[in-house]
């Protein structure tokens, strides 16, 4: 029903990246395919690497195929840009928001960087851990217009 995408990437060590996205695909019922999420996240070519053997960047790109992967409703993600270059991290935001559209998925992004708040379609901001404000966003802007 939800998934919650954190800061740690949580891989299975002894498995390669395409099988930590199929581990997660077992325990849905409406999974999305592991080689096209594997794919749509720019990790196609090293799929059967184990994560000893990727770099930080595609640890956490292989965490958010595994959650997108099990096709949640709610997908909740802790600073899911934080380990990844500028081109990277855009990509990953579009990847996110693409899925929000055609999929219907609810995709909460949890972040300091306010310049992506522009993305979404309501935003909520926090201030001393209580909801400083709630406003939502007639016109969301597309990924690529997103600069930080």
């Amino acid at each position: 029903l939800y998934h919650l995408l954190f800061q740690f990437y949580n891989l299975v060590q002894n498995l390669t990246a395409i099988e930590n996205v199929e581990l997660a695909t077992q325990i849905c019922k409406n999974p999305l395919n592991p080689n096209d999420v594997i794919k749509s996240v720019g990790l196609e070519s090293r799929k059967n690497n184990f994560p000893s053997q990727l770099s930080g960047g595609e640890q956490q790109r292989v965490a958010i195929a595994r959650a997108l992967a099990k096709n949640p409703k709610l997908l909740l993600c802790d600073e899911p840009t934080g380990a990844l270059d500028y081109n990277t991290g855009k990509s990953i935001l579009k990847v996110l928001q693409d899925t929000n559209k055609t999929l219907g998925m609810t995709v909460v992004i949890i972040t300091h960087n306010m310049a992506i708040a522009p993305m979404g379609d309501k935003i909520i901001t926090v201030k001393n851990g209580k909801v400083n404000d709630i406003v939502k966003n007639e016109n969301p802007i597309a990924v690529e217009r997103i600069e930080w």
